[in-house]
């Protein structure tokens, strides 16, 4: 079969992508925006990029459309495929109909955290022998792709909560029925579909209903919002983490120590490459999920120090004159901030320079305007790129006095940063797009300065 990909260059896409090749399809694809990971992932495995939506497209004579979710009515291959009456198909339900039937499932839910444990969850049961598939919403540095399809009865997924395209406004996951569930946290998100957290909360719910009776649900007790999906109604095996009473777990003798506990029972300790306690607590639910299919905890925590973590999670860009410079995905204020304090806690004597673009539909609609100054007050400057919003980015960060700017050009705000800098700043990049190829202007011009 081939299939054609409308919007292959988002992280979802891209993986479906790389899993119809593997499958056997062919595959070729179309986006307006083409830029690394997934671009460079794309081409490495061969598979043909168009840059825009013409109808011409059309001339392949493809099989099967898959849409994205990004692409919307209006769109004019889009228009062209419904105009003459062609199949076409949304990706996760694609992925229902053609990749998952027979796989024990494991899924992972979340506002937060989803790309960084789905990502841990996979490498505990590569760890274990398992072999598992996965289909990840980044790059795991582990694999070095961000889908892999075996013959594994195992398949991990990252299960996003947003809507799955055009002619499908259920959030993607209701489509996967997975056997195993981690629901890491909930909070307001999406502005763009959801009105507020309640109707967040339903679709969760939703996916609790597909879970059978002998599957099993991990879920985030400090989450007074996952208790509140729960006690609508919960049919599988359930266990709380991030709670004394079931898994927990700790800071140990160090920032990057962790120490897991089962029922008040320590069960082992682990040095964790990643900081923090988001990132505890995301370890901890990969192991109890890992648990469900077999795998020991004591030797999934044994495990966990040699992860290498995701691309665009603090990721290195490169360090110039003793500068370096991070990617991060963080757009969310809640991830802003747990970015932020996690790079401080790994690195408490260097200056922190925070480069910002509010990029995510929530962010350009202003709904989080309000929490953006607090979710940065640990860094020591904030540069923010304020193309095309629809309120004032200035005004939003008054909070942060002096320490704060913002910019309608990325040349002026890599000049602003670059002047800012010396031998021992951290500059972190944080956002959800290519943001013009800011990380590597940065570094070009450290270079010269």
């Amino acid at each position: 079969m081939h299939i054609h990909i409308l919007g292959i260059c988002g992280t979802f896409m891209g993986g479906i992508a790389l899993l119809a090749r593997a499958a056997g399809h062919r595959v070729t694809g179309c986006d307006a925006n083409v830029y690394p990971p997934m671009s460079t992932q794309l081409a490495e495995q061969g598979i043909g990029l168009i840059e825009g939506f013409d109808p011409s497209q059309l001339d392949q004579a493809a099989d099967m459309y898959v849409v994205g979710n990004a692409v919307s009515r209006g769109n004019p291959l889009l228009e062209a495929i419904l105009d003459r009456g062609l199949p076409y198909t949304s990706g996760p339900q694609w992925l229902a109909e053609h990749i998952l039937p027979g796989k024990w499932v494991l899924a992972v839910a979340g506002t937060h955290g989803k790309t960084t444990t789905t990502s841990l969850l996979a490498y505990l049961l590569e760890s274990a022998g398992l072999n598992p598939g996965f289909l990840v919403g980044g790059v795991p540095q582990d694999f070095g792709v961000s889908a892999r399809l075996t013959e594994s009865p195992f398949f991990v997924i990252e299960a996003d909560e947003y809507d799955t395209a055009f002619c499908d406004k259920r959030s993607k996951f209701v489509h996967y029925r997975p056997r195993t569930v981690i629901l890491n946290n909930l909070e307001y998100d999406h502005a763009d579909i959801f009105p507020d957290l309640a109707a967040i909360e339903t679709q969760f719910h939703h996916l609790v209903r597909t879970i059978p009776r002998l599957g099993r649900i991990v879920a985030n007790g400090a989450e007074a919002s996952l208790r509140r999906v729960i006690d609508r109604g919960c049919w599988s095996e359930l266990e709380w983490f991030d709670d004394a009473g079931a898994w927990h777990a700790r800071e140990g003798d160090s920032v990057s120590e962790a120490v897991f506990s089962l029922h008040g029972n320590e069960i082992g300790r682990a040095e964790m490459p990643l900081a923090g306690a988001h990132n505890r607590a995301n370890a901890l639910a990969a192991i109890a999920a890992a648990r469900h299919v077999g795998v020991r905890p004591q030797d999934a925590i044994a495990a966990l120090a040699g992860f290498k973590g995701i691309k665009r999670r603090l990721e290195v860009r490169g360090v110039v004159r003793g500068v370096t410079v991070y990617d991060d995905f963080a757009h969310h204020p809640t991830a802003i901030q747990t970015t932020v304090e996690g790079l401080r806690r790994r690195q408490p004597q260097g200056r922190i320079l925070a480069v910002l673009e509010p990029r995510s539909n929530t962010m350009k609609l202003g709904t989080m305007k309000d929490r953006l100054a607090p979710s940065l007050t640990q860094a020591d400057f904030v540069y923010c790129y304020a193309n095309k919003l629809g309120w004032d980015p200035a005004e939003a960060l008054n909070l942060l006095g002096e320490r704060a700017r913002t910019f309608e050009s990325i040349d002026e705000l890599v000049r602003a940063v670059v002047q800012q800098s010396a031998p021992g700043d951290h500059v972190l990049v944080m956002s959800n797009g290519g943001f013009g190829g800011v990380h590597q202007k940065l570094l070009d011009a450290l270079a010269v300065a």
